[in-house]
């Protein structure tokens, strides 16, 4: 099986540009491949657009209107599937402070269930429910800080605005683990390791490897799916994070095969079926797969553009019946999740349940407090 991925929206660690609000992956995958087969196709468009290379930026809606049957005409030929992996940048920044902020193993005063079940996303919810657009710009301003004192102060002033917000929320157990974690934070935040100040700690975090791992599980998926191996990813040649997509790779690649719990009730980070041949970079304009994985991508993240028109409008369709989409939001993450918590309030427990629950459930706030009763600092 033959890859080829794309990313629009790109603006680094800057994920408040209002001009670019989301990044987008776009891969397409075929059993042959398109950079030899495709070539012929994408030549004879080249010349009638009289291009050196079809870039969909410089093309506009028009232009790309007119390769929508030639590209149509290849997806068919060569049962071409295309995957669409979205990052919303600002809800990014909130999931990003929570995930560290709230991190059970840095943060005594949660509790090992709030972290490590699904209650964490119930708790993200509420947390960034809290925040609005000028404190999530500071969350990200303090979490990509290079300066490790001012950003434990920018730190500590996010935290200071939450607790202030905190009465917003209507049950009094969520404000009660929300201050508890937050006052924790501002006494101890040093401990929270907030300040991603190295290059590779700010690569690491980067909306562009994070939408990367989607398109490694979207691989492994395809590839299970089509019961086949990899022949070549091949990746658009971008300097600024084509080594940290490659590491990524190499990492995963070595874990292949393992299966990772992370906590009950939550989904396993599976391992198995992950490829150990590493991404091939290569410019657009040497590759004709690139070229159809970049129209293609444009089409999607102008979607409401082009569905007026109605040979772009019939290319998508067909794609979107067999292709790939998942996304990164707090939106998707509620909706991913508002049915397993409905079940739960469905279900009737048991008396011997519910008394099981109620005891592990002390047991661990047992545990909280004496753990927040050790932090480097007395919290007031």
């Amino acid at each position: 099986m033959f890859f080829y991925v794309d990313e629009s929206g790109h603006t680094g660690l800057n994920l408040f540009d209002r001009t670019q609000p989301d990044l987008f992956y776009g891969m397409l995958s075929s059993k042959v491949n398109l950079d030899v087969l495709a070539e012929p196709y994408m030549r004879v468009l080249r010349q009638r657009l009289g291009v050196e290379r079809l870039h969909a930026n410089d093309l506009g809606i028009g232009p790309i209107s007119s390769t929508a049957p030639t590209l149509l005409g290849l997806v068919d030929r060569y049962d071409i599937r295309f995957s669409l992996y979205r990052l919303v940048k600002a809800d990014y920044a909130v999931i990003q402070f929570f995930d560290q902020v709230f991190d059970q193993g840095l943060n005594p005063a949660v509790g090992w269930t709030t972290y490590w079940t699904p209650l964490r996303y119930v708790m993200l919810l509420k947390v960034a429910h809290l925040f609005d657009d000028d404190l999530t710009q500071l969350a990200w301003a303090a979490r990509t800080e290079k300066q490790g004192a001012k950003s434990e102060s920018q730190l500590r002033e996010v935290c200071t605005a939450l607790l202030g917000r905190v009465g917003r929320l209507p049950d009094q157990r969520s404000r009660e683990l929300i201050i508890d974690t937050l006052n924790w934070a501002i006494a101890n935040t040093s401990e929270i390791e907030y300040n991603a100040n190295r290059k590779d700690m700010q690569l690491a975090i980067s909306p562009n490897l994070i939408g990367f791992q989607f398109v490694l599980f979207g691989v492994v998926s395809r590839l299970k799916s089509a019961r086949t191996n990899l022949q070549c990813l091949c990746v658009d040649q971008q300097q600024q994070f084509n080594g940290a997509q490659s590491e990524l790779a190499d990492f995963y690649a070595k874990a292949t095969g393992q299966v990772f719990p992370l906590g009950p009730g939550l989904p396993e980070l599976d391992l198995r079926g992950m490829p150990t041949q590493g991404p091939t970079f290569k410019s657009s304009g040497s590759s004709a797969g690139l070229e159809l994985v970049d129209l293609i991508l444009w089409m999607f993240k102008r979607i409401k553009d082009c569905a007026h028109d109605p040979a772009i409008s019939a290319l998508m369709r067909r794609l979107m019946r067999r292709g790939q989409y998942d996304e990164l939001s707090l939106r998707k993450i509620e909706e991913r999740w508002e049915p397993f918590f409905k079940s739960l309030q469905e279900r009737t427990f048991t008396a011997e349940e519910v008394e099981r629950g109620q005891a592990m459930m002390a047991m661990q706030e047992e545990r909280r407090i004496s753990g927040m009763a050790k932090g480097v600092e007395t919290i007031p």
